[in-house]
């Protein structure tokens, strides 16, 4: 990774909006929210933090592998969540991580965890800090001597591949394009993109249960998941490398969505997948007020027609306005196809059939035109793909106007979708009207299954200068109430963290629960991993 990573927002410093675009985002912002006052406040300077001394020191054989550095310590003290950013923004980072240790190797992930259990230290694995949803904070400490963060980005290798197989062994502090820069000269690809590639980690997505690059078919990391290895304060876990197994609970589904809370995971075997060299994309509209409920009957069809898109993206006409993938008249579907093994044109025909029984429109592409392999980069597709990538350097910028902003998505079978998307969109729009006064709720599909769709809802609204983390705190609890009270899950793929836990532990059986502290209990003795995610720390 070249370039520097902001110690408080999204990204590589630099690598944002430029000067006089973000003027032009403050000017088009007042008029949408109506807030002629709206001003945008100076990033912050690391040198102007103030950030309490360190409360422990490593053991002298570990002190090569640590760091104290403020701007090291102000780097990891939040993730990437809305609210992260604001505090980032403001320049608050009241409970810095004592220690950044940064292991080399299995055996110095050990000592560092048989240091904190013995001196009674927190401690929180970290892949990219890319979580939005409060997963990574050094926050719940309380009753420690201090907080340790276990940086794994020095455990970045392919270290073997299987090419019969089509599989690879890989550690899990890589990030996504070293990663994919590693299998590329084998032909190979995980083809997994969560919109935290380019600074998120193998083991933060096996850890989160990321949502990848495929709408439908392997939707997540858990898809792509054959074994996986890990280091927890009671000893070493490593299941069996295997296609698939019938021998009872498989181990490798404690491990997703451990969220950092049961141990460290080191490396797993992945499945891959040979590079694609044939691709078809094309956008669909949907016009009129029902567009969205149309656009969405297409898209079950899709989904219960065995086609599996690679790409199947429901914009509803605001969502397709804000990316620039539509005109804000109709909702738009982006949909895509792609193959190493044979040319989609097939699929993409029979697709546009279902998108053309339910009303959409498409304009055809001549018969003789020549297969164009950037098509993904172009037209609606390509511009939601750049908004898509740039979205979370512009919601850094949209912070520090004191804009309120958040996204929230879930799950929800297709025949209660109507009803609930209804709920969705009319509790959180009050709740912003009555906690902003202006701003918009737009919904777009990002995953689908035969049997529902993962609809992800994103956020906009005028914030009072100070005020702005209560108007998300209470905009937050509206979406939470409405999905967990509509029937939908907490969360398809931005994981629990702090966020989500109110939600999550209603969602959750109390019976597993306690399982769950159970094996918490087994793995972690003493509680020192990430406490307060998943479930509260024992005392």
């Amino acid at each position: 990774m070249s370039g520097t990573r902001s110690f408080w927002g999204w990204g590589l410093e630099g690598a944002g909006p430029r000067p006089d675009q973000q003027q032009g985002l403050l000017r088009t912002m007042a008029a949408r929210l109506e807030a002629p006052d709206l001003e945008l406040r100076p990033e912050p300077r690391v040198e102007d933090l103030a950030l309490r001394p360190p409360r422990v020191a490593p053991p002298a054989a570990l002190a090569s592998l640590c760091s104290a550095d403020p701007r090291d310590r102000a780097l990891h003290h939040y993730g990437r969540s809305y609210r992260d950013v604001v505090r980032g923004a403001r320049g608050e980072f009241p409970q810095p991580p004592d220690q950044i240790a940064r292991p080399a190797d299995e055996a110095d992930v050990v000592a560092v965890l048989d240091w904190c259990a013995e001196a009674g230290i927190a401690c929180s694995p970290y892949g990219g800090g890319s979580s939005v949803v409060g997963g990574f904070e050094v926050a719940d400490s309380a009753g420690f001597k201090g907080h340790v963060v276990l940086d794994l980005g020095r455990l970045d290798r392919v270290l073997e591949i299987d090419r019969v197989s089509r599989a690879a062994r890989i550690q899990a502090g890589v990030f996504g394009p070293a990663l994919e820069d590693q299998l590329r000269p084998h032909g190979l690809t995980l083809r997994h993109f969560p919109q935290s590639f380019e600074f998120s980690t193998l083991g933060g997505w096996i850890a989160t249960r990321s949502g990848g690059h495929y709408a439908s078919l392997y939707t997540h990391i858990d898809d792509f998941v054959e074994n996986l290895r890990a280091i927890t304060p009671a000893g070493a876990f490593e299941s069996r490398r295997l296609p698939g197994s019938g021998a009872g609970p498989s181990p490798d589904r404690l491990w997703l969505g451990s969220e950092g809370t049961l141990g460290v995971i080191t490396e797993a075997w992945m499945r891959l997948q040979d590079r694609p060299t044939f691709r078809e994309s094309m956008s669909v509209r949907f016009a009129g007020a029902e567009g969205f409920l149309r656009g969405a009957e297409a898209v079950r069809a899709l989904s219960q027609s065995g086609l599996f898109p690679s790409n199947c993206r429901l914009l509803d006409a605001t969502e397709a306005a804000n990316t620039g993938a539509g005109d804000g008249a109709s909702a738009v579907l982006v949909l895509g196809f792609e193959s190493a093994d044979h040319d989609p044109a097939a699929k993409m025909a029979r697709a546009l059939e279902c998108c053309r029984d339910a009303g959409g429109e498409f304009d055809q592409r001549p018969k003789e035109a020549p297969k164009d392999p950037d098509a993904q980069r172009k037209g609606a597709a390509g511009a939601w793909r750049n908004a898509f990538l740039q979205a979370p350097y512009l919601r850094d910028v949209l912070a520090r106007m004191a804009v309120v902003c958040e996204t929230f998505e879930t799950a929800i079978p297709w025949n209660r979708f109507p009803a609930f998307h209804a709920r969705v969109m009319r509790d959180v729009g009050e709740a912003v009207r009555r906690e902003c006064g202006s701003g918009w709720v737009t919904c777009r599909f990002t995953h689908v299954y035969p049997d529902g769709p993962a609809p992800y809802y994103s956020v906009t609204a005028r914030g009072r200068r100070g005020d702005e983390l209560a108007q998300w705190a209470a905009i937050k609890a509206a979406a939470n109430e409405a999905i967990i009270e509509g029937g939908g899950t907490i969360t398809h793929h931005h994981a629990v963290g702090r966020d989500h836990r109110p939600g999550y532990d209603r969602q959750r059986p109390e019976l597993f629960a306690r399982g769950l502290r159970a094996l918490k209990r087994e793995f972690d003795p003493k509680g020192v991993l990430n406490p307060g995610v998943l479930f509260d720390p024992e005392t």
